[in-house]
């Protein structure tokens, strides 16, 4: 419809100006002697705006020539922004399709455009280091290490693939130095957390923990076996002396001194240096908080000097727990076994009979039948002894 219109409208103008032009009796004389040369006006004015359109392309083509080198670099970059684009998003798609080798020639591709290096880089990185190919993945990181608008991305790509890799000091490395950038954001504590695992650093590894669980970011299960690897490591490690394990027992914090695994690695760190009477204390106040199997084993051995106070004092506090636990095995071997240091035969004799009836661990009826045994061999009785032991190694072959 608009195209109509304006085709009256030029049609009207034209008519107009023909019908101007018949009335119009105007004369224009170019002079220049010896020359004259007379014109009606009208031829005039044709000839005036012909000259100008001429004079308007003449200048137009001109500065379109000017502008034709510039046109020409803004064409190839805009087709090599649009190849880099394009082979950008192929080498993703490449590498989310698990085609790593298509992937890392994408990213060959897209980085000839500089606003995509660093991220092609990154991508051929991962690429080459899911094939395989370390020395390739080492090459893309170090091309964009100057890179510092990309430093942090660059880095936490960097720890990933070296824990991924196994390769632990490195990654360390990399973990320091975004410490250093101030970058501590959750995935990048996880992945710290499993470099120092790998690395076996499993002071860092408490650390990283705990500073996980506060933002719930670590499943429970998870969290209390990384803990428990961590003590484990930490106890084995520092139990060459007693003043070892006391400085590392005070600063684990109040919280996890009271865990089963904890306490009972720490009593048995404890008993393998003579301090007996500190890791009774440590698994008595674990015990009050959470009733655990471990922790009555490690109380067993912790058992004080035959005839001592503190011997006497543990068979009382495994009397008042039988009320509360009456069928506990592990309980009744620990009751039977220090009334046997404490010589006292016949209750010695009764608790262990009461494991034999509830127990259903292998290893607690084997103890428990090799205690009778020896009991019953102290006793005189050789007959009961050697069915006892009899059972106890029918037990052990089981």
């Amino acid at each position: 419809m608009g195209f109509f219109i304006r085709l009256v409208i030029l049609f009207a103008t034209a008519v107009i100006v023909a019908l101007s032009a018949r009335f119009n009796p105007g004369n224009v004389v170019v002079f220049y002697p010896p020359y004259r040369v007379d014109l009606s006006l009208n031829l005039f004015i044709v000839v005036i705006l012909v000259l100008f359109l001429l004079l308007g392309l003449l200048f137009y083509t001109i500065n379109l020539t000017k502008q034709m080198p510039e046109r020409v670099a803004l064409y190839r970059r805009n087709k090599a922004e649009r190849e880099g684009n394009k082979a950008l998003r192929d080498a993703l798609k490449a590498f989310f399709e698990g085609r790593f080798g298509h992937a890392e020639k994408a990213s060959m591709r897209a980085a000839e455009l500089p606003d995509n290096a660093v991220l092609a880089a990154l991508i051929g990185a991962r690429a080459a280091h899911n094939m395989g190919q370390s020395d390739r993945r080492d090459a893309w990181l170090a091309s964009i290490e100057d890179n510092q608008q990309y430093k942090v991305a660059r880095l936490v790509s960097t720890t990933e693939l070296l824990v991924d890799a196994h390769q632990s000091a490195q990654a360390l490395e990399a973990v320091k130095e975004l410490n250093a950038n101030g970058t501590r954001h959750i995935h990048v504590l996880r992945w710290a957390l499993k470099a120092n695992q790998q690395a076996k650093q499993w002071e860092e590894v408490l650390r990283l923990v705990k500073a996980l669980d506060k933002h719930r970011s670590l499943h429970p299960a998870l969290s209390m076996r990384l803990r428990e690897l961590a003590y484990k490591d930490l106890l084995s490690d520092r139990a060459q002396d007693a003043e070892s394990i006391r400085r590392l027992w005070y600063g684990i914090p109040a919280d996890d001194r009271v865990k089963p695994f904890v306490a009972a690695l720490a009593a048995r760190a404890m008993i393998n240096q003579g301090l007996q009477d500190e890791a009774r204390t440590v698994l008595e106040k674990a015990l009050q908080v959470e009733w655990d199997d471990r922790l009555i084993i490690a109380y067993r051995e912790a058992a004080a000097k035959e005839g001592s106070a503190a011997l006497l004092n543990q068979i009382e506090r495994c009397e008042a727990w039988l009320v509360i636990y009456p069928n506990d095995p592990e309980l009744a071997l620990t009751m039977g076994v220090l009334c046997w240091h404490q010589k006292l035969w016949g209750k010695a004799e009764r608790n262990l009979e009461q494991v034999l009836i509830y127990a259903t661990d292998p290893v607690c009826l084997r103890e428990a039948n090799l205690k009778l045994a020896q009991l019953n061999e102290q006793l005189g009785m050789q007959e009961k002894a050697a069915e006892y032991y009899r059972t106890c190694a029918l037990v052990s072959t089981q």
